[in-house]
């Protein structure tokens, strides 16, 4: 988590930060399950981390994602991590449905893609975007779960 520019005291950027704090510690039960070898509790866990994960990035791409859209030197960013979002929804799925060798990539992808929001998008967007951008997102943003 970025604690170097204090973009996480804008409401929306603190929130999805906190989400991705639940979301890393959901997969880290995902992981104990896996290992336990229980097929029920690595299904329960996958769950879990889906239940956390897909609202995150829906809100991430309807509210912050669609404003910062409109500046173009985002663009390729955010499209690159809207692809991210997909790729970590196939890797769950594949986990869930019993490939667990699947685990250590979806892990390591998805730390990497909240590493690459908190400490890259979030800062950005902290500069780029100004109080009325500010305000939309609030408005456009749906709610946490």
């Amino acid at each position: 988590m970025c604690t170097y520019c204090g973009c996480e005291s804008i409401e929306v950027i603190g929130r999805f930060m906190a989400e991705h704090t639940e979301i890393v510690n959901a997969a880290g039960v995902l992981r104990r399950a896996v290992e336990s070898g229980d097929r029920r509790a690595v299904e329960q866990a996958s769950d879990g981390v889906a239940d956390l994960l897909h609202p995150h990035t829906r809100a991430e791409e309807v509210g912050l994602f669609s404003v910062m859209r409109r500046q173009e030197e985002f663009t390729d960013h955010i499209d690159s991590l809207c692809a991210e979002h997909t790729s970590l929804d196939e890797q769950l799925a594949a986990v869930r449905s019993g490939r667990h060798d699947r685990l250590d990539e979806f892990i390591h992808d998805l730390r990497h893609h909240i590493d690459r929001e908190d400490n890259g998008l979030f800062p950005a967007s902290a500069i780029a975007l100004d109080g009325p951008d500010w305000a939309e997102v609030d408005e456009i943003t749906p709610p946490a779960p």
